[in-house]
């Protein structure tokens, strides 16, 4: 499957530390691959607006949907505990 970025969560990955950038781009090429690949942990977060949720690491998730054969990435934001 593809992967779509859009500006707001290019504009969120910029601002992350490096080393979620890193976590997540390990991440992403597991989602690429295997959206059930256990270390994300991919559940629907949002039934009415079809956005799923990933662990990027403890502290942040990253959001996404899923249209055809794209994932097509929200935000990646630390995680509210």
């Amino acid at each position: 499957m593809r992967l779509l970025y859009t500006e707001r969560f290019r504009r969120s990955y910029r601002e992350a530390p490096a080393a979620v950038r890193r976590a997540f781009d390990r991440r992403a090429q597991f989602l690429s691959e295997n959206l059930r690949h256990q270390s994300l942990r991919a559940k629907k977060y949002d039934e009415a607006r079809d956005i799923w949720q990933a662990r990027v690491n403890g502290g942040w998730r990253f959001y996404f949907q899923i249209k055809g054969d794209a994932f097509i990435l929200l935000d990646i934001i630390p995680h509210p505990k």
